[in-house]
């Protein structure tokens, strides 16, 4: 057997601490990079970590650091509905969209301003709109003026006859309307404590030349369609679509 055949086949105790030796050796050459690697990985981190970059959306003021990070809600669509408590055309309305509005109110799409207006006393003659419109704004000082239209218009009396300015009717309308303090109600009611401010109302409305009421904006403008073909449906839809434009305005 020759020299190199002897090294091929030679199983002396030699050869094994020559494997060992080299798997030491790789091993801790594997041990080394993976170190190295580790470490730089580290200091890469640590760079990211310290960087001062905002998030996309971050806003701040001036010339710093931007750390705010809003959250913009939908903003709500406005309906401003203009309505004559004495005014048949106004309890109409109220009535025929009382379920659209509620729909719409439980959404989070809208919300609604009401702005009580007079222009009946003139057309019919006497004072029963603005002393239910006050009546209805001392309703508002307790938090119940839905509940105090809702029976106005429930138990609206004929335009012609003045009945709305009769002080018992509307103390009834109030305790039917539940929850109202009845001394704050009737001590607001006697001493015209909304009275000014019904007529600034009135005034104001007139003064915009808006027509008759009822009346509806959206967002301060009139409605695109002629109040003889709104629908529940249309003014659904109007606000679907008007909501829609307000929050893809408000996108950043």
């Amino acid at each position: 057997m020759d020299g190199q055949e002897g090294k091929a086949t030679r199983k002396g105790p030699g050869a094994p601490r020559r494997n060992w030796r080299l798997y030491g050796v790789t091993a801790v050459g594997l041990a080394v990079v993976c170190g190295v690697a580790a470490a730089v990985g580290q200091v890469v981190r640590a760079g990211e970590a310290s960087a001062v970059e905002a998030p996309k959306y971050a806003v701040g003021s001036g010339g710093g650091t931007k750390l705010d990070l809003p959250v913009r809600p939908t903003v709500p669509v406005t309906l401003t509905v203009y309505e004559d408590p004495r005014s048949p055309q106004s309890r109409a309305f109220a009535q025929q969209y009382a379920a659209t509005f509620s729909h719409l109110l439980a959404s989070g799409q809208l919300q609604i301003n009401y702005r009580l207006v007079t222009q009946s006393d003139k057309q019919y003659g006497g004072s029963g709109a603005k002393e239910a419109a006050a009546a209805a704004a001392c309703a508002e000082d307790q938090g119940r003026f839905a509940q105090f239209m809702d029976q106005v218009w429930q138990h609206q009396p004929a335009p012609a006859n003045d009945a709305l300015k009769d002080r018992n009717l509307l103390t009834g309308l109030a305790k039917k309307a539940g929850k109202i303090n009845h001394d704050a109600f009737t001590l607001c009611v006697d001493r015209g404590q909304r009275n000014g401010w019904v007529a600034q109302s009135q005034s104001e409305f007139a003064a915009a030349g808006l027509g008759e009421a009822p009346v509806v904006q959206i967002n301060g403008r009139p409605l695109p369609v002629p109040p003889a073909q709104l629908t529940p449906a249309k003014l659904t839809s109007l606000v679907s679509d008007e909501a829609q434009r307000v929050a893809t305005a408000a996108t950043p």
